[in-house]
């Protein structure tokens, strides 16, 4: 038994469990907090943003890179109240946060003291955070606070990861008293759940015998840390893999058998091939409406028509959409690997399979590639979508790593980028928050202070968060943001002229009588921030811009004016019920036996 303040175990507690930086703002509520971390400023390292939904969303892309959780600190109140988009953003796309927010101290619970919830329960800010959170623990003594701790570490890193809440009342932070100190857990992928030898063997039945299997994959298998298992894995049998966009880089999309994204915003290829499948190898991926076509048969998918074993570590994602002829408990990492222990077992070798399958996809590939090639070739002012997206493919290094906020630009980057590796493709996917993306790319770059870090980002969702630009000028963070610039909410508008024959309202940005477009000068905002910055209207020179500001290695934003009236060419559905979908611009539903 030790004898010390709350605030310096908490301290303590972040140094044992290896977490390297606490984004946070301060407030009367934590200063006790703020000064035990003091003594452990080597170790743990402070960084302010000047939002706090700016920090959640640090500590999210900061995980989402490095696989190592990180910390948020926020005050009674409003500073703890602003982090909500944030931790739901991160809990959807299953990123480990140990978030720890300050309440009002214990002896003026249920008094209706400062910045005090309790229209329902005294000390109620934990009922506000629960929702977007693994778990969240609320200790009301200082004996309290090991045992909750280590619980959290537990909560926040096992099985599907996601963030924790720590909701201290204040008076915890200087109050002392005589603890048992909980052993260290530091558990992100050191347990892992493997599949039955049974269901094992059937899953190798099952491939073996398809003549049209395809893999699908998603964030599970990004945080399984398993490209190396799917890769192998596909190249044994000749599979083509699809991915949702967390699952992005897992293979390389530049490989044969990487067929991209599926859905709406997919490409032609994949979703023909999901179409078409006799057999779907799920691995780590939710089948929610984007990647689906709203769950309309023959769009994406044909369950039941086609088998599906599903494979996923978390329980509740198993038969939540579709219902599989196999549902796996496990690991992605884990599984794959018993997967390919039983091929090897069996002998199967990496003999070329499938030919007349993947003869096929190579002509739906065929198909897309004419179909798309003008777009990518074309100069024009203001500039086509698909040259934003490929000068970046041409300019970033493998290595690279993109951040996408939530926007029509992001439908682009689903459709066209060639993620090479994993972990590099940041993207808003379930809960699809704006300023994700600015204020992620801060975090990445800390986790990876060698590798560019670029964000690409909406003018309203960059608007939504300008002050990234203080927080990277003045922790020096060399992010690079790309500020897709179209005078709009751009993907509803388009929702508004596909659905409501163009009676646009509300969501283009214009001034004055004449309705003329609209947007501060990004360019000078950035500059006004000790940013380096650029105003690109020519597709000519995006290019030769982007490799400027990346090779600067300082903070920097180009401002690109992109044509809003050339949308992403839709290849499956997406269901604003009661509103029909718009048919697939490329391609169609393929039902069997229709």
């Amino acid at each position: 038994m030790v004898k010390k303040k709350g605030g310096d175990l908490i301290a303590e507690f972040l140094v044992k469990e290896k977490i390297p930086y606490v984004f946070g703002i301060c407030g009367h509520g934590n200063v006790g907090l703020l000064d035990s971390l003091y003594d452990v400023r080597d170790e743990v390292k402070l960084v302010s943003p000047r939002h706090e939904q700016t920090a959640a969303h640090m500590a999210d892309g900061f995980f989402r890179v490095s696989h190592t959780p990180a910390a948020t600190l926020t005050s009674t109140g409003p500073g703890s109240a602003n982090l909500i988009m944030g931790l739901a953003v991160a809990q959807t796309d299953s990123s480990a946060v140990f978030s720890i927010t300050a309440n009002v101290p214990t002896s003026q619970f249920n008094r209706g003291p400062f910045q005090e919830l309790n229209q329902h329960h005294q000390a109620d800010f934990n009922n506000v955070i629960k929702p977007v959170v693994k778990r969240s623990f609320q200790p009301t003594r200082v004996e309290m606070l090991p045992l909750a701790m280590r619980q959290a570490a537990t909560t926040m890193t096992t099985g599907r990861p996601g963030p924790v809440n720590l909701d201290v009342p204040y008076n915890l932070f200087m109050e002392e008293a005589e603890v048992k100190e909980e052993p260290a857990w530091n558990g992100y992928l050191s347990r892992r759940s493997g599949a039955s030898e049974d269901d094992v063997s059937k899953t190798v039945d099952l491939l073996l015998a398809a003549e049209r299997p395809v893999l699908f994959v998603g964030h599970g298998v990004t945080l399984s840390e398993a490209g190396e298992e799917l890769t192998v894995l596909s190249h044994r049998l000749s599979i083509p893999v699809i991915s949702s966009p967390n699952g992005m880089g897992t293979i390389d999309m530049r490989d044969e058998l990487s067929l991209g994204f599926i859905g709406r915003n997919g490409a032609y290829a994949a979703n023909q091939a999901g179409r078409h499948a006799d057999l779907v190898l799920a691995i780590g991926a939710r089948f929610d409406d984007r990647s689906a076509s709203s769950w309309k048969p023959g769009y994406s998918w044909n369950f039941p028509a086609t088998k599906l074993v599903h494979v996923d570590v978390d329980h509740a994602e198993l038969g939540r959409n579709y219902a599989p002829d196999m549902a796996i408990l496990a690991d992605a990492k884990a599984f794959m690997r018993q997967v390919l222990h039983e091929l090897e077992r069996r002998g199967i070798d990496n003999a070329p399979r499938l030919q007349p399958w993947r003869h096929e996809i190579a002509g739906w590939r065929r198909e897309w590639e004419h179909f798309i090639r003008p777009g990518f070739e074309a100069h024009q002012t203001p500039i086509r979508p698909e040259r934003i997206v490929a000068d970046c493919r041409k300019v970033l290094p493998d290595d690279a790593i993109i951040t996408l906020d939530s926007g029509i630009h992001h439908n682009w980057f689903m459709q066209f980028w060639e993620a090479r590796r994993p972990q590099t493709m940041l993207n808003t996917w379930g809960y699809s928050g704006m300023g994700f993306g600015p204020s992620s790319a801060l975090g990445a770059k800390l986790a990876a202070p060698e590798r560019p870090v670029v964000s690409i980002c909406g003018d309203g969702g960059f608007t939504m968060v300008p002050h990234v630009l203080c927080t990277a000028v003045e922790y020096d963070i060399p992010v690079v943001w790309v500020v897709w610039n179209n005078f709009a909410w751009g993907a509803i508008r388009d929702l508004q002229y596909a659905y409501f024959d163009g009676r646009e309202y509300g969501t283009g940005f214009y001034q004055g009588p004449n309705r003329e477009p609209y947007n501060p000068d990004f360019a000078m905002w950035a500059k006004a921030a000790g940013v380096a910055s650029w105003t690109v209207t020519r597709s000519q020179d995006f290019a030769s811009v982007l490799e400027e500001a990346v090779t600067s290695n300082r903070p920097a934003l180009i401002d690109v004016h992109v044509d809003a009236n050339i949308r992403p060419p839709a290849t499956g559905a997406w269901e604003l019920p009661p509103i029909p979908p718009k048919e697939p611009v490329f391609g169609g539903p393929w039902i069997p036996g229709a």
